[in-house]
Order: C-alpha cells, then structure tokens, then sequence
C-alpha cells in the first residue's frame, strides 16, 4: 500500500487558493501603494486614506487590487450564508473601485458618487468583520474545527477592524490641520485591512489542514512463528 497521504478534495484546494488570494492582495495593498506613491513622486509621502490613491499614480494599482478582492470574493464559495455574503461583499469592493471618493471641490455628481463610494466602503468593512467574528468561528460541519487559539485570531482580526472604522469615523471631529499631519483614516483603513488579509490566510490553512484526515496507521503484520 502506498505509504502517501490522501490528497485533499478539489473544492477544499479552491476554496484554500481563493482564501489565500484575498488575503494576499489585502496585506499587500496598503503596503504597496503607499511605496509605489513614494517611489513615483521621488520622496515619503503619505495621502488621507486608501481610496485617496485612485487619485494619484497609483490608481491602476487600486482599481486592480479592488477589483481582484471583489473577483476572489464573488467566485468563493464555501456553504451558506459564506457565499451570500462573500458575493455581496466582492460586489462592494468592485463599486469602491468604480466609484472614487470625491476630492477637492466636487460637483454635484462627483459628490454623489463620493458618496456611493463611502457607504460601499463602510458596508465592505463591516461586512469584513462579521467574516472574522462570526463566520470564520462558528462550527462548520464540513471540516474539523479550528483550535482555540484559531478563533480568537480570528475575533482578534474582528475587533481589530471594527475598532479601526470607529476610530476612522472618531478622527473627522479632529481639525484639519492634525488630520492632514497624521492620516488617521489612511492608518485606521490599512490596519484593518491588514487585519482582514490576515484572517483570511489563516483560514486558508485551517481548511486545508482540515481537509486532510488523518492518516490511519495500519497495524504492523507479525510474521507467523514457525514451529
């Protein structure tokens, strides 16, 4: 008998890779664009917020970026209510991309569509939470569940994001001048989705992990005792 180990079902190998990818993209994405801005103007610098890159050379990078999370969002597919919410989720990633927050001094349609932008963001960030506060640590039948220490990263990544939406949301009665020297919203947006990219890496693993059994040890043969 062959001594490897099962190889893990096609769907959990999708579901992994696709659990990877959004995690992927969401770590890197604050990351890179605020290098890519700095090396592109020549020096540090920092914008007031993720979405304020669409505006700056970097826009390419976060209209693919958002786009790849809502693609990788839409096509997950793991049980209900995942799924649903997955779709809705990749949906209001792909609008945030679609839809830039105003700047400046906005028209009226550019104002409505600044407006758009900030309830799919908000929507999308919540909607980041509940993943990681009630979806990835709910008992699933379908694989074995997560340790202990499983769940609370997962309620801690949770916390995380919800606590930087509040204080994102808190930093608007700061004045302007502190807002513009300390980027709260730019720091509270990549904190959250550094959190929500982590969550999402390591429930890639726990699934993977969950899919393969484990091995069953084949008792030895003894060799009959010859008289």
């Amino acid at each position: 008998m062959s001594s490897e180990p099962p190889k893990p079902p096609q769907d959990a190998v999708t579901v992994r890779r696709l659990r990877v990818g959004i995690g992927s993209v969401g770590i890197a994405l604050p990351i890179v664009l605020a290098v890519g801005y700095a090396l592109v103007v020549g020096r540090p610098a920092l914008l007031g917020s993720l979405s304020g890159y669409y505006h700056s050379p970097m826009r390419d990078v976060f209209v693919g970026a958002m786009c790849a999370i809502g693609v990788f969002l839409i096509s997950y597919r793991h049980r209900w209510p995942d799924d649903l919410l997955s779709t809705i989720a990749g949906v209001l990633a792909i609008a945030v991309a679609l839809f830039p927050t105003a700047t400046g001094d906005p028209t009226g349609t550019e104002r409505l569509v600044g407006v758009v932008h900030q309830v799919c963001a908000a929507a999308l960030f919540l909607l980041l939470a509940v993943f990681c506060l009630v979806l990835f640590t709910r008992a699933d039948p379908t694989v074995r569940p997560d340790p202990v220490p499983g769940n609370r990263f997962y309620r801690t990544c949770g916390y995380v994001i919800v606590a930087a939406i509040v204080l994102a949301v808190a930093s608007n009665v700061l004045p302007d001048d502190v807002r513009d020297t300390l980027r709260p919203v730019l720091w509270c947006e990549a904190v959250a989705v550094l959190a929500f990219g982590a969550a999402w890496l390591a429930r890639s693993d726990a699934i993977f992990r969950s899919s393969h059994p484990p091995r069953e040890e084949t008792p030895q043969q003894v060799a009959p005792v010859r008289s």
